[in-house]
């Protein structure tokens, strides 16, 4: 089983644009409704007229937790980590992890800004968000 995202002919923009440094969405022209995770249709009213679009790459944070044990490729190296979701300031809610912050200073509500970590598994790079605590003056 592979820890890397699945990227295929749809998905390959957003995976392209994070690689950049840039969080994409997918906004749809039928309802005006952002939606994340990247779909081809729109999940609210089902119209195929959806597009990408960048996300301004603030958020708050919804919840989360520490793991602790993952025995998973690459996660067991990396434990303690903070699982978690947040709501995008455009509006869906995002799964992702928080880096950057002790977990005991987390809070419901806690600003958090997008940031980018690159990792490989099996000679495969990919380029995947992440959030920690807003910088200064954002």
């Amino acid at each position: 089983m592979s820890a890397t995202p699945d990227i295929d002919a749809f998905t390959r923009t957003y995976w392209d644009a994070a690689a950049e440094g840039r969080l994409l969405i997918r906004q749809c022209a039928a309802c005006g409704r952002p939606h994340h995770y990247p779909r081809e249709f729109c999940p609210y009213c089902w119209s195929e007229d959806v597009s990408w679009r960048p996300a301004d790459g603030r958020a708050t944070l919804y919840t989360w937790s520490v793991v602790h044990r993952n025995d998973l490729p690459p996660f067991g190296d990396r434990v303690p980590y903070v699982a978690a979701v947040v709501d995008l300031l455009e509006g869906p809610r995002m799964m992702t992890e928080v880096v950057g912050c002790d977990p005991r200073e987390l809070r419901i509500g806690m600003e958090l800004h997008v940031g980018f970590r690159t990792g490989s598994e099996d000679g495969a790079a990919v380029t995947v968000p992440v959030f920690g605590p807003a910088p200064d003056g954002v």
